[in-house]
């Protein structure tokens, strides 16, 4: 004989002992997606998940980053400095901009460190959220306009003494050349009073470039038809920039978009002729106002440093060594 389960019988009353059931007449909503500006990403800033992405970033990413992208540091005494909050506003060419430049930011600030993602890419689903909130410690913002509840987290985490990296860009540069600066690091700085340290990357591009075509809903993918190679990556810092007294944030804006195009000019010439240049002079970070194929050429990719620092040609090493062979 089977035992009753009183248990079992209150679930299966009806209300209110048990659930209500759904009028047959109402269509039922769709269950409800904590993803994109609603993903609660909230426990990525705890101690146990603070702890797993500080022992990966200082030994799985950096080291690996420093193999595929040999990097050369400029401009990293103005952090020794500075203490936090702080913003850093970056140009973005490629996804290997964020892991570059939180590997080479020094511990204080890289294990309290934040990193404004594109909510309709990266937080579109559940998983894509969890690993980027992981391994990066992404926050969702909205990147087509400055959005007041992605303002509001990156605001409150800036007055807790997180730091901030951001690409006023929005997304990934289409052609190499950088896109207008939008003002969301000046609007944030104003509001915090965090200075902002402007940072110009140079060469990711030509390791992990855009996908040529565009992604509809998203900022894009990689190009499928170009494998990832390794070449040498420059990261200069600026110096820290705060608004001034009566200066809104799209004059401030404009401001860090200039400090890094400064930066920008710095790598393709000197320190001292890249602030020797008139502020209307060709850019050297949004390129020359031309055709697609003039502003292609104008990047002028160095073919000899894509040679020299390519992944080895394991066929090409073996035909070598063969031949060696048979001339000893």
């Amino acid at each position: 004989m089977k035992t009753p389960n009183p248990l079992g019988a209150i679930g299966r009353a009806r209300f209110p002992l048990g659930a209500p059931d759904w009028p047959s007449g109402v269509d039922r909503p769709p269950p409800e997606r904590k993803v994109g500006l609603d993903y609660d990403h909230e426990w990525s800033r705890r101690y146990p998940a603070r702890l797993l992405r500080a022992v990966m970033l200082d030994n799985v990413t950096r080291p690996l980053a420093q193999f595929v992208a040999p990097r050369t540091v400029r401009g990293d005494e103005y952090l020794r400095l500075l203490e936090a909050p702080v913003i850093f506003a970056a140009n973005h060419a490629s996804h290997l901009d964020t892991p570059l430049l939180l590997t080479t930011l020094p511990a204080r600030f890289r294990h309290r460190t934040v990193v404004g993602a594109a909510a309709d890419y990266f937080f579109d689903r559940r998983w894509k959220a969890a690993l980027w909130s992981l391994s990066l410690a992404a926050i969702p913002i909205e990147r087509a306009r400055v959005n007041r509840r992605s303002a509001e987290i990156a605001t409150d985490l800036l007055r807790e003494g997180w730091n901030l990296v951001i690409f006023p860009e929005g997304g990934r540069s289409p052609d190499g050349w950088a896109q207008e600066f939008r003002g969301g690091a000046a609007y944030l700085s104003v509001r915090t009073g965090a200075p902002v340290v402007p940072v110009y990357i140079h060469g990711t591009r030509r390791i992990l470039p855009k996908r040529d075509e565009a992604h509809p809903g998203g900022s894009g993918t990689e190009n499928r038809g170009r494998p990832l190679r390794r070449a040498p990556v420059t990261v200069v810092f600026g110096a820290p920039l705060g608004a001034a007294d009566g200066e809104d944030a799209r004059r401030f804006g404009a401001r860090i978009e200039r400090a890094v195009e400064v930066l920008a000019r710095e790598v393709a010439t000197d320190w001292w002729a890249a602030r020797r240049s008139p502020q209307d002079a060709p850019g050297a970070l949004r390129g020359p106002d031309a055709v697609a194929w003039r502003r292609a050429w104008a990047l002028g990719p160095p073919a000899e440093l894509e040679r020299a620092n390519a992944w080895p040609d394991v066929r090409l090493a073996r035909v070598t060594a063969r031949r060696r062979a048979r001339r000893g």
